[in-house]
């Protein structure tokens, strides 16, 4: 099961990275059906098979952040046999996962707060969060215009585009990515989910530091929205993913290179605010 887990990651088949951390964290509880012949020896596979799903996307801070607090749980618990590791174990995947489930809802609802009825918002790729939160606002009364961008090169927008569609009370518009521009003026917010703040730079989706930018350039504030295990003050340095260049161009690169990360960074000082489950930190 870990060693399919970490494939999939490696493929992006799962995109949220809060799926990605509830299924690498529940990959490991295939250790706890194992035999070992002592407590060492299950505490130096479970740190080897952790291991091997952070490194599967080094991009993921949630996947980094919630390995290492299993991990860490088991390994201070210092237990007596192999059957304690393994119900260390148990109980620790179990509060990470409810940690990250209820993480993502907190947010949401904390984000539903802070946008105001009949606002217009302009967002990003896909997030779960910022659905969320959009979602319970409109459940509260609130009515919203959303472009949604299309979030090349693998169009994840689209599948934003079509939830948000959904709702009665959001009047939704798809846009390609250079258009974002074109709207922002008449934008009160940007709206957009984070895969992680690191040293005072947001790392997300490619696309949105333009975004942001030119957000900032016309006067639009910026918000991110997310977990607060993703804001990272230590031990984890942030990998960029760069994919398949045929999500770009499927005909032959002739005489020259098609580049395509998957992440940017964007500095934190375009950022206006960071709403977490924990708090709202504004800039």
């Amino acid at each position: 099961m870990i060693d399919e887990t970490v494939e999939q990651i490696e493929e992006m088949q799962t995109h949220s990275s809060s799926v990605v951390a509830v299924r690498a964290a529940r990959a490991l509880q295939s250790l706890t059906d194992r035999e070992f012949p002592a407590v060492e020896e299950y505490l130096r596979s479970l740190e080897r098979n952790s291991n091997a799903l952070r490194r599967a996307n080094p991009s993921h801070a949630s996947l980094h952040t919630t390995q290492r607090q299993i991990v860490q749980r088991v390994t201070d618990a210092d237990p007596d046999s192999v059957e304690d590791a393994q119900h260390e174990t148990h109980v620790a995947i179990e509060e990470v996962v409810e940690q990250v489930e209820t993480a993502k809802l907190s947010a949401a609802k904390r984000c539903a707060d802070q946008i105001a009825d009949h606002d217009v918002l302009l967002t990003h790729d896909y997030s779960s969060t910022v659905l969320s939160a959009i979602r319970l606002a409109t459940e509260q009364g609130s009515e919203f215009e959303v472009y949604v961008t299309e979030a090349r090169p693998r169009f994840l927008g689209r599948r934003m585009t079509r939830k948000l569609a959904e709702i009665d009370a959001v009047d939704t518009h798809h846009i390609v990515d250079s258009a974002a521009g074109h709207y922002l003026s008449a934008c009160e917010r940007v709206l957009v989910g984070m895969d992680c703040v690191v040293d005072d730079v947001l790392y997300n989706r490619v696309g949105t530091y333009p975004i942001a930018a030119t957000a900032n350039d016309v006067g639009v504030p910026v918000s991110v929205v997310g977990s607060a295990a993703k804001l990272i003050e230590g031990g984890f340095a942030f990998e960029n993913e760069f994919r398949s260049t045929a999500e770009v161009m499927r005909e032959p690169a002739d005489n020259f290179t098609i580049d395509n990360p998957a992440y940017d960074a964007t500095p934190m000082r375009l950022v206006d605010s960071v709403i977490t489950d924990e708090s709202l930190v504004e800039y």
